[in-house]
């Protein structure tokens, strides 16, 4: 489920359509929790289902650590990616904003932790980074985890719309992450060989 201060609006004939914030959304706010109504599919679902609907779900799903296709329900199906994105996946099945983001201010991801079947060339917003590869997750968990090991404890000082998504487990371990009784799982774990995928 995707921020409750946010909206589905038209970028620009390049990009499509894309999510804004409707209200400022502070750094450490949950951005996005996969929840229940999310549409989870095997591996091997798409060699059975027809041509078309296999782009779909190509273009629309992510890819879990399992190789499962996570289908959002909501307008998270439409978060666009950037190299130098406000939002960032964790380990725990939720986004987290890593810095402050504006009303009127798209919410952007970085598609190098979503495990893309193939390599693709998005804009180019002059970083180092100009390709999204499917083994992204390989090269850039350090410096994402650097980014949310900072971002972390800001998750119990901000207002929280998504929390109660979260089961009562994964809420004590952030209690434990915050509190530096626990170490925060790497964005390592949430990588899926691409070339066993079936799209």
């Amino acid at each position: 489920m995707m921020h409750p201060h946010t909206e589905l609006k038209w970028i620009s004939e390049e990009i499509g359509f894309g999510v804004v914030a409707t209200k400022p959304i502070l750094k450490g706010t949950i951005t996005w929790v996969q929840d229940e109504l999310d549409g989870v599919f095997s591996p091997d679902f798409a060699e059975n289902i027809k041509p078309l609907t296999r782009e779909l779900l190509e273009k629309y799903s992510f890819r879990n650590n399992k190789g499962e296709h996570i289908l959002c329900w909501d307008i998270a199906k439409f978060v666009n990616h950037s190299f130098r994105s406000n939002c960032l996946s964790t380990a725990y099945n939720f986004e987290i904003a890593i810095r402050d983001i504006e009303v009127g201010e798209e919410l952007t991801d970085d598609y190098g932790y979503l495990n893309l079947s193939e390599s693709f060339v998005p804009k180019d917003e002059g970083t180092d980074r100009k390709v999204v590869h499917p083994n992204d997750i390989l090269k850039c968990y350090q410096e994402w985890d650097r980014i949310l090991n900072a971002v972390f404890p800001l998750i119990g000082k901000r207002n929280q719309p998504l929390y109660s998504l979260l089961d009562e487990d994964l809420k004590t371990e952030i209690t434990e992450i915050i509190e530096g009784k626990k170490k925060m799982e790497s964005t390592r774990s949430l990588y899926f060989k691409p070339e066993t995928s079936q799209i």
